[in-house]
């Protein structure tokens, strides 16, 4: 398991664990369609890079846009 996952910090950066598993799911789809990745992959699976932009703050959630509220 990704040492990420245990801990709440990546949980609240994004506004909960719903919030957090459609960022990972969309950005997932993107990676499978050939978008490149925004980190380093070094031997990284997917989900690994996926984890390591959402700590990177390479991407996030687009509050505005999608009209959801924005975690405090």
């Amino acid at each position: 398991m990704i040492e990420a996952l245990k801990s709440d910090e990546i949980v609240n950066k994004v506004g909960g664990r719903f919030k957090l598993t459609a960022l990972i799911q969309k950005r997932m789809f993107e990676l499978m369609d050939g978008a490149r990745a925004l980190v380093e992959r070094d031997n990284m699976t997917d989900l690994e890079v996926v984890i390591q932009e959402i700590l990177q703050n390479k991407i996030a959630i687009d509050y505005e846009q999608s009209g959801l509220k924005k975690p405090q």
